[in-house]
């Protein structure tokens, strides 16, 4: 059978992607072989990966994307500092943290993975954070160069915050390629409308 590898996220807009593309060339500052950037393009707000999902389910993925978007009204969230994921001494994950109304955010994540888990998905198992990821390092990256990134990522502030009004929330498509992934949207929903029938 077909599949699709996707998730559900919200698209950024132009002028944050060229802000974060800025930061990044702030962040590069130095050649860090062993880091493995983002294109700015193709960085989202991931809610929740799917990977691999049969291309008949697309419709029942999209229609409970659009029952969730329908519960919660238009927000606006604001990009803050840079952090890292699991911590500074062991780095693995460069991104861009959020803020703003986090409250509704969480609620549409909810929303989202409680239909998910009706249709059969397993649940999220890690705690949905908030974040635009900027790098990752590489497997075989040592101590030394982890401690060498959290020391970057220390002294860096961004310049400006950015504003994402969120009014909508898309399935998207991954397709891997050597250049990195390619996305195209699968569908759409508008948060606080009724969703076609």
């Amino acid at each position: 059978m077909k599949t699709v590898r996707s998730f559900i996220a919200i698209s950024l807009p132009a002028e944050l992607r060229l802000g974060l593309a800025k930061l990044q060339i702030r962040l590069k500052t130095s050649n860090k072989p062993w880091i493995k950037w983002t294109d700015p393009n193709g960085i989202h707000l991931t809610l929740r990966f799917l990977g691999d999902v049969p291309v008949d389910r697309i419709n029942e993925i999209s229609r409970v994307m659009a029952e969730a978007a329908q519960k919660i009204p238009p927000f606006q969230l604001k990009t803050q500092s840079l952090d890292v994921f699991p911590n500074l001494k062991q780095v693995q994950i460069v991104w861009l943290g959020l803020g703003g109304e986090l409250n509704k955010l969480g609620q549409l994540h909810k929303q989202i993975e409680s239909g998910l888990t009706r249709l059969g998905f397993a649940p999220e198992t890690r705690t949905f954070r908030a974040h635009l990821t900027l790098a990752r390092l590489r497997p075989q990256t040592s101590a030394d160069e982890r401690y060498k990134t959290a020391q970057l990522i220390t002294n860096i502030k961004p310049e400006k915050n950015y504003t994402i009004r969120v009014e909508t929330i898309s399935l998207m498509r991954s397709q891997l390629n050597r250049e990195g992934a390619r996305y195209s949207q699968l569908s759409s929903a508008g948060l606080g409308k009724t969703p076609l029938p």
